[in-house]
This record gives structure tokens, sequence and C-alpha cells, in this order.
């Protein structure tokens, strides 16, 4: 695009820096010193910048112009170095060790005889080069991964409070009802001469019967049976093992309404809907 004037043609400006026009796009890189800071801040270190400049113009990275990647380099911490010195300073230190490397390689160190070929001196700036790309590429896929938070929304459930919930018999609870049980079958306990065997799975089917039909029995009441029988201390031991047995298979369901409330029995839902 130009304008045209009583001068002749004049072409417009494709941008302005500092306030004056520029006619030309710059065939080589140019970037303000204000926005070099910028880059360099943008840049995790001096070797993210070294390689930015090696990729960027498709360098071999075993294979380095120490000459052309020093000069760039240099320019970059040159321009910015009067602007802000503490921004530049780790830079310097990488910008050092490229002068040292460029001009080892202009003067390399001939071995003695018998002595192995000196290591080439861009080397160990190459390994290090390798280990942060491969660093940085992965650092990359971390990130590309969906985080919560970021792509990912957390779901959040709501869980109605008015729903009723049966908390669940702690030990001390079932202790403390099993001493009144105890000490109920010591008043009605009966002496007898003769030895009555007890069994465990007899109880247990006592149990069920009396859990037959009914919503729930309360802990106590289940023990009635076998106090009303005189069967003393251990029917009553004998029956609460067999409790505890039906509700260690699943035939049974101990619950308490709250805590320090009743405990009630009842069975199963499996036990309840064959029933």
């Amino acid at each position: 695009m130009s304008i045209t004037t009583a001068e002749g043609v004049i072409p417009s400006a494709v941008a302005r820096l500092y306030g004056e026009p520029l006619i030309d796009l710059p065939r080589d890189l140019y970037i303000p010193p204000d926005a070099l800071e910028v880059i360099l801040e943008a840049f995790e270190g001096p070797l993210d910048l070294l390689l930015y400049l090696i990729r960027r113009q498709n360098f071999n990275i075993l294979d380095i112009p120490m000459v052309e990647v020093t000069r760039q380099y240099l320019t970059y911490i040159d321009e910015v170095r009067n602007h802000n010195l503490e921004l530049a300073a780790e830079y310097l230190l990488m910008a050092a060790m490229l002068i040292e490397i460029k001009s080892r390689m202009l003067l390399p160190v001939r071995p003695r005889d018998g002595e192995p070929e000196p290591e080439d001196p861009r080397a160990e700036l190459v390994r290090r080069l390798l280990e942060y790309e491969k660093i940085k590429l992965a650092a990359e896929k971390i990130d590309a991964i969906p985080q919560v938070g970021r792509e990912i929304v957390a779901a959040q459930v709501v869980i109605d409070q008015s729903i009723a919930r049966l908390p669940q018999v702690s030990a001390i609870d079932l202790q403390s009802a099993w001493r009144d049980l105890m000490r109920r079958a010591r008043l009605v306990a009966h002496h007898h001469v003769s030895r009555e065997a007890l069994s465990v799975r007899e109880h247990m089917s006592k149990i069920l019967r009396q859990l037959q039909g009914v919503a729930f029995v309360e802990f106590a009441d289940l023990f009635e049976e076998a106090l009303a029988l005189g069967g003393g201390l251990p029917a009553v031991v004998v029956h609460f093992l067999a409790l505890l047995e039906l509700a260690r298979e699943g035939l049974v369901e101990i619950t308490q309404a709250v805590p320090l409330a009743p405990i009630y029995v009842r069975l199963s839902q499996g036990m309840a809907t064959a029933a």
C-alpha cells in the first residue's frame, strides 16, 4: 500500500519503531532492548535461550557452530545488560563459558606422544543441552495431561442429610448390654446337679425362629427364653455366642437408632426375603 502526493508515490510504513515509520521489514532478526527484557524473562534460563538459538536455525546440536551461536547469544545479552544487569547476570556466566569453548576450539591443544586425543570442548555443553531438552520435553508432556481445575472440574456430590442413617453399634455398647445380661443371669440362675450339653447351632436356630415374622427384636428380649428356662449363665453365654455367629455369617443385623439407644436385632435383607 502506498500514498500518492504531489512529490510522487510514497510507500506507507509497515510498522513504527520508537515513533519512526519503518518502510521495509528488517531482513535480520531485530528486537528492541525492552522487548529483549521480556523475552529473557520468558526463558527458563541460559540453557533455554541457547537451545532456542540452536533449534531455531536447525543447527546440529552434536556439532554446534560456536562462533555463530556465541555471536547471537552475546547480541541478546549485550542489548539487555544495559537495562537490567540483574536479569542478565546468570546469562553472563553462560556467555563466559561459550567464549571459553570458542577460544579452546580456535587454539586446540595438541596431544603429546602416547596421550589420548583431548575431548571436544563442546562435549560438556552438548551433554547439558541434551539433558535439559529431555527434561523440558518431559515437562511439556506432563503439562499436556489434563489437570483438575484447569481442564477438569471435580464433581461435587451433595448428600441429603435428611436420610436416616443407622449408626454402627460400637463394641462398648455391646459390652454394656452384655454386662447387663450377665447381671440378670446371675439373679435368676438355677443350680443343677446334672451336666447339660449346650449347642451353639441349636441356639442359632432358636434366635432365627424368634426373629421370623417380626421387624426386629430388642437385644435383651432375645435372651428372655434362655433366662426363663433356667439355663443360667452358661445358657446365656451360648445364646450370645450363637448371636455373634449369626452376625458374622451375615444372617442377622445388629442396629442402633442413635448412640446409647437400645440395641435391636433383625434378620438380614437376604434372610427376610427368603422367609
